[in-house]
């Protein structure tokens, strides 16, 4: 059975959604996706450091949609790891396990890879938003749009939108 890795930040959890959201509660003002495009988050949310490391942020993020029902897919014609680079924020550990549990209860303990630099992960596909991973990754790549990455030519990389494009591809 073929292998995905799958990120969790920005391709299973909307991320910038939480950024939006969190930015609006603390300033009243509502920040744009529209004007993140081309930006490195660390530009496009003011107080990134800030949210990622307040208590909540991961485990309340919201789930890209579709992405639930497609695991649930994939499940059944791959085995999936889920692939988070969670020790750059070790506060997060405890909250991204738990919220994989809440969303994704068919996702084993054994499923679920924490690490620091994905260059170790050998699977056949890599889901992730940064060409940082991809790059890296020697196996099939698709590059999860997200304004970070929206103006840049997704190279050697697939480039895929949504979950319902990634079902198109991936299922048979």
């Amino acid at each position: 059975m073929k292998t995905i890795a799958i990120d969790m930040d920005g391709v299973l959890a909307d991320v910038y959604q939480q950024f939006i959201d969190m930015h609006l509660a603390e300033s009243g003002i509502t920040l744009e996706r529209n004007d993140m495009v081309g930006k490195a988050e660390a530009e496009a949310f003011p107080h990134l450091l800030k949210h990622v490391n307040s208590n909540g942020f991961f485990e309340t993020a919201p789930l890209m949609a579709g992405s639930q029902q497609a695991l649930k897919e994939l499940s059944k014609h791959y085995r999936l790891f889920i692939v988070s680079a969670a020790t750059e924020f070790p506060l997060s550990l405890a909250e991204k396990h738990s919220w994989l549990g809440k969303h994704f209860p068919f996702i084993t303990w054994q499923q679920m890879v924490f690490c620091g630099s994905k260059e170790i992960i050998k699977t056949d596909i890599m889901i992730d938003d940064h060409f940082k991973n991809l790059d890296v990754f020697e196996g099939k790549t698709f590059l999860y749009t997200q304004p970070h990455n929206e103006n840049a030519s997704p190279g050697k990389h697939q480039r895929v939108n949504d979950w319902q494009e990634i079902q198109k591809i991936l299922l048979p």
